[in-house]
C-alpha cells in the first residue's frame, strides 16, 4: 500500500539554527563594494535573510545577514565576471540561486555597485534551478 506524501513544510521558527549571521563579506579587500536589499513581493525588506556569494574564479566565499532594512553588503573583485549568489530567507524550503555580474552594473559611486534582490513581483530577480 502506498501512502500519499505529506505536505512540505517551511523552515519555520528555527531557520537561524546552524546559520551564522556574522558577516564574512570581504571577498577582495581592495575591490568594489556591492550593496543591496533583500525585498519581498510587496517591496518590503526581509530583515532576517542571509546572502552568500561564491566567486569561483578567485575561489572566494562570503556571507552576510540582512539588516532591519533588508540591506547587505560585500566587497568583490572589480573585474569579476559572474558571482554565484544564494539567498536564504524565511518561507523558503531551500535557498534560491542567481548570479551577480559586478562588471556590468552602473556604479552608485566610483567604487560601489547596487544589486537589489526581489523575491517576487513584477521586478522579481531571476532565479536559477539548482
Amino acid at each position: 500500500m502506498t501512502l500519499p506524501r505529506t505536505p512540505s513544510q517551511t523552515v519555520g521558527p528555527y531557520f537561524a539554527i546552524g546559520m551564522c549571521r556574522r558577516p564574512d563579506n570581504v571577498l577582495d579587500e581592495h575591490g568594489v563594494e556591492l550593496v543591496g536589499r533583500l525585498l519581498d513581493g510587496l517591496g518590503e525588506p526581509i530583515p532576517d535573510g542571509v546572502i552568500e556569494l561564491w566567486d569561483a574564479s578567485a575561489r572566494r566565499f562570503g556571507r552576510c545577514g540582512t539588516d532591519s532594512d533588508g540591506g547587505f553588503s560585500f566587497r568583490l573583485r572589480a573585474d569579476a565576471e559572474a558571482i554565484e549568489c544564494h539567498v536564504f530567507a524565511r518561507g523558503l524550503l531551500r535557498h534560491e540561486r542567481t548570479r551577480v555580474f559586478p562588471a556590468r552594473f552602473d556604479r552608485d559611486t566610483e567604487d560601489r555597485v547596487r544589486f537589489d534582490i526581489r523575491m517576487q513581483g513584477d521586478d522579481a530577480t531571476v532565479f536559477y534551478d539548482a
